[in-house]
Parts: C-alpha cells; sequence; structure tokens
C-alpha cells in the first residue's frame, strides 16, 4: 500500500487583515489649511454611538458629519465647508468634535478662500 502525498496545493492571501483599533482616535483633519475640503480620520474601539460635529468659534454646531451606531473600526469623513443647510461657510477657524460614550476630544482647522 502506499501512503505518499501526491500533490498538496497551498494558497498565500496577501491581503493584510485590516487593523481594528484598540482606542478612540480623532485625528488632525488633513489638508489643513483647507479649500474646499478636508478629511477627518477617526477611530472607533468598540461598537457604539459615534458624532463628529463641526463648531463655529462661538461654540455653535454649525455640521453634523457623523451621528450614527457604528461598529468598531477607522474611517474617514469629509467635510465640504458648508453647514447643516447646505450654505458655503465663512473662511475662518473651526472646531470639530467627536463624543462616544464617555470620550470627548476637539481639534480646530482652517477654511481659507
Amino acid at each position: 500500500q502506499n501512503n505518499r502525498l501526491e500533490k498538496v496545493e497551498v494558497e498565500f492571501s496577501s491581503t493584510p487583515a485590516p487593523e481594528l483599533p484598540i482606542d478612540y482616535l480623532l485625528s488632525q483633519n488633513y489638508p489643513n489649511p483647507f479649500n474646499p475640503t478636508t478629511n477627518i480620520k477617526f477611530a472607533v474601539p468598540k461598537v457604539g454611538h459615534v458624532k463628529i460635529a463641526i463648531y463655529n468659534m462661538l461654540g455653535q454646531e454649525i455640521r453634523t458629519l457623523v451621528a450614527e451606531q457604528m461598529e468598531r473600526g477607522t474611517r474617514v469623513v469629509e467635510w465640504n465647508g458648508r453647514d447643516n443647510n447646505g450654505a458655503q461657510v465663512t473662511s475662518g477657524m473651526y472646531i470639530y468634535r467627536m463624543t462616544s460614550g464617555s470620550f470627548v476630544q476637539s481639534h480646530k482647522m482652517l477654511l481659507l478662500k
């Protein structure tokens, strides 16, 4: 009786597994200063409600970018310099804030026209 193995096929995948974050993260927007759009990268380490909003220097919320239940992961959201009514905002300094559970973090960004 012959127990010899005739042929073995092995397939390797070069697709890296997505890295799942272990901490919340709100990165500095890029580009900054920006015109007309900027990207904001953020990470969520566990399922939960996430809100990312843009505020003017008076502390008034002018745009909600994200307000939803999210799975764990890293994402990028784009802001086009418009408020919640679709109107283009003026040049100047803005603050964006991410809140999720007890996590709260903010950064400044500059819109130049």
